[in-house]
């Protein structure tokens, strides 16, 4: 997978993509296609192991979170489909459902904590913008079944993504904080202040002369030319679309986040924004504002990402919404 500076191959999105938007899948994801599939991404649940969460609201009942954070208790955490979350909560599982609608019911106060089923389990959101790892790598062995040019395709990253592309401005594009260990020093609060000061301070950010913050990405790409699409300006690269069916595929693309891997993260990277191959089979659109992907392809596809064991996929309908309030079901 290597960047390309050639962004003409991507302005064939832009006479199938929705401008102004209008509120449906085809402000991101291209009309024109006999099929497409909503891949619902995970979520993930939590719970106390031998003991019940303590009660809420938490400035109600505060003595009862502080013991419980005192006890080092152990926690259970793992990751939930939408029709697993359904089921337990008492709502439907559909192909437009909508994740807060879905988990509605559960809800003990109001921003205060994450729903709860009757198991104990909290609930946290699904992802949004990005497929899993793993997830794409399964995802995607689908995808180069279903093309002629497995080898040869191309991935676009919106270049939105906070870490990822170099600037001119005042404070980086990200930091990184040390915080001492359970009985490691204790923190200084006062120098914790000066970190905070130094990654961002208004009054004096305002005479500050802007310089070049790195990225991800090197600055070369970084000043580079874009894929504008409505509403999202994308880096493109370019590549054999099989190397994301390996769930180690951060490891071997060029925005690997190498920094983080430095300040001790495990590795990384952002998953991609659109993806198609050379013969225009199908696209995949991981939009930043959803806690889905769309696929869009042939009708064989679609049944077959919603066949494939590890995918949660449903077809959906050409003008599909995916807006917060699309749950005609769940309301």
């Amino acid at each position: 997978m290597e960047w390309t500076a050639d962004v003409s191959s991507g302005q064939w999105l832009r006479d199938r993509l929705d401008t102004p938007w209008r509120g449906t899948i085809h402000d991101a994801v291209p009309r024109g296609y006999p099929a497409y599939a909503r891949i619902f991404h995970p979520a993930t649940r939590d719970r106390p192991v031998g003991r019940p969460w303590p009660p809420l609201p938490y400035g109600a009942h505060r003595r009862e979170w502080d013991a419980f954070q005192q006890a080092d208790v152990q926690i259970d955490v793992e990751r939930v489909g939408w029709a697993q979350t359904a089921a337990a909560i008492g709502t439907a599982f559909h192909p437009l459902a909508q994740w807060q609608a879905l988990v509605a019911p559960a809800v003990v106060v109001e921003h205060e904590d994450g729903p709860r089923d009757g198991d104990g389990w909290r609930y946290g959101e699904p992802v949004q913008g990005e497929l899993d790892a793993d997830l794409l790598a399964r995802v995607s062995g689908v995808l180069v079944a279903h093309t002629g040019t497995p080898d040869r395709g191309a991935v676009a990253l919106w270049e939105g993504w906070g870490d990822l592309v170099g600037h001119l401005g005042v404070t980086p594009s990200r930091a990184f904080l040390q915080m001492a260990s359970d009985g490691g020093p204790a923190r200084d609060d006062a120098h914790d202040a000066l970190l905070a000061r130094s990654i961002r301070d208004p009054l004096n950010d305002a005479f500050r002369k802007p310089t070049w913050q790195p990225g991800i990405l090197s600055d070369d790409i970084s000043r580079g030319p874009r894929l504008s699409l409505p509403g999202r300006d994308n880096v493109l690269f370019q590549g054999d679309l099989a190397e994301f069916t390996a769930p180690d595929w951060p490891l071997h693309v060029p925005w690997r986040d190498r920094a983080a891997e430095e300040h001790g993260f495990p590795p990384s990277a952002h998953s991609p924004s659109l993806v198609w191959p050379a013969d225009r089979a199908w696209v995949l659109v991981s939009e930043v504002d959803w806690d889905s992907t769309i696929v869009a392809g042939s009708a064989d596809l679609v049944d077959a990402l919603c066949a494939t064991e590890g995918i949660e996929a449903l077809p959906v309908p050409a003008d599909a919404s995916l807006l917060w309030d699309a749950d005609a079901v769940n309301r």
